[in-house]
């Protein structure tokens, strides 16, 4: 990885130089956005996507990190849940990922952008009766109607 890809995190280099991969920053901006209630999953490639069905999880999923000079810019892909009010989950994740990469490296985010890439729908869970694994909900007394 060239030496200039590195983000350098100590100004009092006397006892020598602190660096952090700009991946790392990804992880961490992944993880703050991934906990925000509201969230459903972040967005990825489909290689990303492989890699999930192959056991592989990428935290950096869905973050683009954007170094100049002072400045530090996330971009972040996510989903929402459904019913929920965008504005409000965008505003936590912007507020999340800045804590935390603030606290774990002392770095300053001058902006977060939130990109929502799509809504879900929760799925509702389905009860099974384990003695009658074949009923269909929809079916009815088949005729036998009390009048």
């Amino acid at each position: 990885m060239p030496e200039e890809s590195k983000i350098i995190l100590n100004d009092d280099q006397s006892l020598g130089t602190i660096e952090i991969a700009p991946r790392v920053l990804e992880i961490i901006a992944g993880y703050a956005a991934s906990e925000v209630d509201g969230v459903s999953k972040m967005y990825g490639s489909f290689a990303n996507s492989v890699g999930e069905l192959l056991g592989r999880s990428d935290h950096r999923r869905g973050v683009k990190l954007v170094k100049d000079n002072d400045s530090l810019t996330i971009d972040v892909d996510v989903y929402v849940e459904y019913g929920v009010s965008v504005p409000k989950v965008a505003s936590q994740i912007q507020k999340r990922i800045k804590q935390q990469v603030t606290l774990m490296t002392n770095l300053v985010v001058t902006e977060v952008n939130v990109h929502i890439k799509g809504v879900v729908a929760l799925q509702e869970e389905k009860q099974v009766d384990p003695d009658n694994l074949f009923s269909d909900d929809s079916e009815d007394d088949g005729g036998n109607e009390e009048a």
